[in-house]
Order: structure tokens, then sequence, then C-alpha cells
């Protein structure tokens, strides 16, 4: 396999895999300590992937059989990784009360 090939292989696998923690962070972010290290994990493969996506492009590599498609897909992993850091340490962000935060405001009623 090239250094091109391999290059794609680890770029797609990397962006697969902080998507895939990307959406499950809403069961990682039920510890504090967990979201930070699972959103700083995000963060990361991310930044690796738009690395690995630019150097593919600019290697002369495709991606998914088209040329043009590594250095968008570069730049929106870059916009995740920056989207990932947003809700650090428990903060909200968009100021609406979270599913977790009402379960835990019940069982304190629960248990008074």
């Amino acid at each position: 396999m090239s250094l091109v090939g391999i290059l794609e292989t680890l770029s797609v696998s990397l962006c697969g895999i902080a998507v895939i923690l990307w959406m499950s962070i809403g069961t990682i972010a039920r510890s504090k300590k967990a979201e930070i290290i699972g959103q700083r994990t995000i963060m990361t493969f991310c930044i690796l992937a738009s690395i690995l996506l630019f150097l593919l492009h600019y290697l002369g590599g495709d991606l998914w059989g088209s040329r043009n498609a590594a250095r968008p897909m570069a730049v929106f992993s870059l916009v995740l990784a920056a989207a990932s850091g947003l809700n650090l340490k428990g903060k909200e962000v968009q100021g609406e009360v979270n599913p977790h935060q009402i379960r835990r405001l019940r069982a304190e009623d629960r248990d008074e």
C-alpha cells in the first residue's frame, strides 16, 4: 500500500472515530472528567485528521475518487475540532437545562 493510500485510510478512520465520539458525547458527559477527556480526544483526532487530509491533498491523493474533496473535509474537521471544545467542564453554552441536570434535580427533590 502506498503512502497516499495509508494517509487516505488513516484520515478517514480518524474522522469516523471523531464523529462516533461526537455523537456519543451525551453518554460520555455523565462524568465531568470523562467529558473533558472525550472532548479533547475528539479535538485531537480532528486536528490529526486535518493535517493528514491536507497532506493527502498536497501529495496528489484523492478522497473518494475526488482530488478536491480532501481540503474541504480538512477544514470541516478543523471546525469540528473547534466546536468540540465549546462545552468544557460542564459549562452550558446555550443556557438550557440538559437532561442530566433535570435528572439530578429530580433526584434531589426525591431525597428531600
